[in-house]
């Protein structure tokens, strides 16, 4: 007779992602010592500047990065992130700054799977409409010729989706996993192919040179970006000149980062006579972020208005970039910096909760207005934290790592959700109606404890 193990189901998706993670941070180490680097002064000064416990998804906290080449790797991709209950979430368009990519965000949709592990991996798709025709001819050719998922992890990926996912087969899947992501320094087309892809945009040669879809950052969160960005500068790492994102606040809103230059990589080149030459290859950084509060359509709308009255006022005062932050300081002070105040404008997406307090009257009635129970100390709220992107600031990051090269022709392109929704097959699921929901169902909750009818929410 088996043991009972071999027919044990997975019962938890949060675990294995968080087995997930950690196996792609150890590989990443390995590969990128600077990361190993960055992580160290990440704890540090979050050592520093925590006044209490942080939370437990805090330490482990992370979001990779990746690009594929095709529509078939997009749809693999998102079966592998499902049993890790990472689905699509927001689309990006990357041809705001000229590169041939959009993307989604595979994540955690829930706020007690977002606990537990909140792990994302930003998914870039090469766009192929977007290049000239030579291009695309032997981009589309090169991919077809490549596999980067082994025939063991499709096996195991088949299995689990009808059968469900045995607790044997987890290590196994994981070191399959594992290979999809990692780094090879011997490129899969000759040196002149390379330089041809490379000279029309390197993110072209990034995704279709190589036989994985390795990681290009693997990013922690800190809880002071700026103490970050001071010592890595101070110990010499080669640290990008600007934090993206909003200014440093006291309510910090979205999201801030910033990264460590992308590093040089020997790479090799075997042509078709079996001979072989080397090269250098850019494309894999270290990134740090701050995440702040999740806004809603009125937040981001101002959050929008004023880094665009920032980037005007810069351009017209051709600023530097000590005038560019001294402007962008000065324009964000339009926006509110209090929870109170951001709460009462109804700017930021927030969590209520029971404070265990009873009501002081003894005429409880059925329905109770928000206001009143926040007045009363019986409901408390906090911000919901901010799970995804800002296009701007990631391609502002991507471009710095490319030496500032950017396609123009592209850049005058448009986005095209619905290609990439037909690319992966499924649809991508919108932030804000996320965070609504989780706003939503914390307010429900606090209802059901109080025993009320209606919270009335003006």
């Amino acid at each position: 007779m088996e043991p009972m193990s071999v027919h044990q189901l997975v019962p938890d998706a949060d675990h294995l992602r968080t087995r997930f993670s950690q196996a792609m941070s150890d590989m990443y180490k390995k590969e990128v010592p600077l990361y190993a680097d960055l992580l160290s002064i990440v704890a540090e000064v979050d050592d520093k500047v925590s006044r209490e416990k942080l939370p437990s998804r805090h330490r482990i906290e992370r979001h990779g990065a990746i690009r594929l080449g095709t529509a078939q790797e997009l749809r693999t991709i998102a079966r592998l992130f499902a049993l890790f209950n990472m689905h699509p979430v927001g689309y990006y368009d990357l041809s705001v700054v000229g590169f041939p990519l959009h993307a989604t965000a595979f994540r955690p949709l829930t706020s007690s799977a977002l606990a537990n592990n909140p792990f994302r991996v930003f998914t870039s798709l090469l766009r192929l409409d977007l290049l000239p025709q030579s291009t695309r001819i032997l981009a589309e050719k090169t991919l077809s010729r490549r596999n980067i998922f082994s025939d063991r992890l499709l096996e195991l990926l088949k299995k689990a989706e009808f059968h469900g996912l045995l607790v044997d087969d987890q290590d196994e899947l994981l070191t399959e996993a594992m290979k999809v992501f990692r780094w090879h320094s011997t490129a899969t087309v000759s040196h002149e192919t390379y330089t041809e892809m490379n000279a029309v945009h390197p993110m072209i040669a990034d995704i279709v040179s190589f036989p994985s879809a390795h990681i290009n950052h693997l990013t922690p969160r800190t809880l002071d970006i700026d103490m970050v960005q001071e010592i890595m500068i101070r110990r010499d790492m080669p640290a990008k000149e600007r934090i993206e994102g909003p200014p440093r606040r006291n309510c910090g809103v979205l999201l801030r980062q910033t990264s460590f230059k992308a590093l040089e990589e020997q790479v090799w080149f075997i042509d078709s006579g079996g001979n072989a030459r080397d090269d250098y290859h850019t494309a894999r950084f270290g990134e740090v972020e701050q995440r702040g509060a999740a806004v809603t359509d009125k937040g981001r709308e101002l959050y929008d208005s004023l880094l665009a009255k920032t980037n005007a006022l810069a351009k017209q005062k051709k600023a530097n970039e000590e005038e560019y932050q001294h402007i962008l300081r000065v324009v964000f002070t339009e926006y509110p910096d209090t929870w109170l105040e951001l709460h009462t404008q109804g700017l930021v997406f927030f969590e209520y909760r029971l404070t265990g307090k009873r009501p002081s009257t003894t005429e409880y009635k059925d329905t109770q207005k928000l206001s009143d129970l926040l007045e009363e100390g019986i409901v408390e709220y906090e911000p919901i934290v901010y799970e995804d992107f800002l296009p701007i600031s990631a391609a502002g990051i991507f471009t710095s790592n490319l030496r500032g090269f950017s396609n123009k022709e592209i850049q005058n392109s448009q986005g095209n959700r619905l290609l990439l929704e037909e690319s992966l097959g499924a649809k991508i699921q919108e932030p804000i109606s996320l965070y609504e929901k989780m706003q939503e169902e914390s307010l429900e909750e606090c209802r059901k404890g109080l025993g009320l009818a209606l919270i009335l929410v003006e």
